[in-house]
């Protein structure tokens, strides 16, 4: 059976039927299937199965994937997991769980090739060819330590086998390193392997002993969590820390219930400031006919800038000292999507008016309201949602919070506000007394 239609079959198994399917897999397709799991799910196989089979699929992997299935399982039995392993590997793994799993620390693998400055090409060769016999767990790059474990250097395959045999590593190596802290934020990280585009980065620590190296694979599921965490935010909910279908009902509640709540009591506002404006309304019932129009446009642009900003921010590709240059060209780009709007609004405002009579007398002073207010609630929804995650980033929050329902509401209340005084403004003397 193809690796694909195994996989394809694990996902539509019963969580609680998956370790008899496992185990009626053969060897092959069970290890290729083992190694695709992600930590979550390896944990919860491991669980299920019984000691020796236990032990012999955790000493599969390697010590940063262990690492991550240490973490997943429950801390009163991360105990029993590590004693199956040998001596060696529990020592990698306890220097690993020594770092906390979101920094490179917790990534990195101690497993990789390394040479010594003095060797000579031909020897260092035949080093590493050893080395990859034991298990090291990529061969992008050799990496070259001193007799401290300081990294002085490095080395692509390509390089060491064309170099001369007789050369001395240490004439033929890098010494322009992209490196990466032991404590560096695994968001950060994901920034250096794209701006550098590498295969693996070596983590040191501040004297620059090397501890590990973090490979672009293990970056790739950093990357595809960061972003999954983000959008899930950006719906107005706390993170996920687990697959959908394994977060518990009281839980999923739980995280949802907090932002909605939230954005309820602000809603709540909007209820208030409506009922401050209850005489206009009363005076001009036509008003409240073009509210919605008005207040959706305005948490549309902020959702859409707030979206734009906090993306570009995950991205590396705008600072918080960068705010005023995002204030100046959203002030721009929201004057100009206010001046659309604003014109579609007018027009329908005339057309309905030929067409029906719908608006009286007054229609022109209705429409140069719709008009103004569309403008300045849209102007004003586009630089909220813009320099919104700008602060929150400069108080040290996470900027995704200011999710797009965050700032809809924020909007809305103060759409309103914009709106009626604009109405006031315009349809004073007429309408409005």
């Amino acid at each position: 059976m193809p690796l694909v239609q195994i996989n394809n079959l694990w996902a539509e198994v019963p969580e609680d039927n998956r370790v008899e399917y496992f185990k009626r897999l053969d060897n092959a397709h069970a290890q290729e299937l083992f190694m695709m799991l992600d930590a979550s799910e390896r944990a919860s196989l491991l669980r299920g199965l019984d000691l020796l089979d236990r032990r012999l699929w955790m000493r599969l992997l390697d010590p940063d994937d262990a690492a991550d299935v240490i973490q997943e399982v429950p801390t009163e039995e991360r105990p029993d997991l590590i004693n199956l392993l040998d001596h060696t590997f529990k020592n990698h793994l306890n220097a690993l769980l020594a770092y906390a799993e979101d920094v490179a620390g917790g990534l990195m693998s101690p497993r990789y090739a390394r040479v010594r400055p003095d060797m000579r090409v031909a020897e260092a060769i035949r080093y590493v060819h050893k080395q990859a016999l034991d298990n090291v767990e990529t061969m992008y790059y050799v990496y070259v330590l001193g007799t401290e474990q300081e990294l002085l250097g490095m080395l692509s395959f390509r390089e060491l086998f064309t170099a001369a045999p007789g050369e001395i590593v240490s004439n033929v190596m890098n010494t322009n390193l992209i490196t990466a802290r032991e404590n560096m934020d695994q968001e950060e990280l994901g920034h250096l392997f794209a701006q550098h585009d590498l295969l693996a980065i070596p983590v040191v620590d501040n004297a620059n002993h090397m501890k590990g190296i973090v490979t672009i694979d293990d970056i790739v599921d950093v990357v595809e969590e960061e972003a999954t965490e983000d959008i899930q935010k950006l719906g107005g909910m706390e993170a996920l820390d687990a697959p959908y279908f394994q977060i518990g009902l009281v839980q999923m509640v739980r995280k949802r219930a907090g932002w909605l709540t939230i954005l309820f009591v602000g809603e709540m506002l909007t209820a208030s400031a409506m009922a401050y404006y209850q005489d206009e309304i009363a005076s001009a019932v036509v008003l409240a006919l073009f509210l919605p129009l008005i207040i959706s446009s305005g948490g549309n642009a902020g959702s859409q800038a707030s979206t734009l900003v906090i993306r570009a921010m995950a991205l590396g590709e705008v600072r918080p000292k960068d705010w005023w240059r995002i204030a100046r060209r959203e002030l721009l780009i929201g004057f100009l999507l206010g001046l659309i709007l604003a014109i579609i609004g007018l027009m329908r405002v005339l057309l309905w008016q030929h067409a029906f009579q719908a608006y009286g007398p007054h229609y022109l002073l209705i429409g140069l309201t719709v008009f103004l207010s569309l403008i300045g609630v849209v102007l004003w929804g586009t630089i909220s949602g813009a320099l919104l995650p700008m602060l929150l980033r400069r108080a040290g929050f996470d900027p995704a919070t200011a999710s797009t329902p965050f700032v809809a509401t924020m909007v809305d209340v103060t759409g309103l506000i914009i709106y009626f005084n604009i109405a006031l403004l315009v349809l004073h003397g007429t309408l409005l007394k």
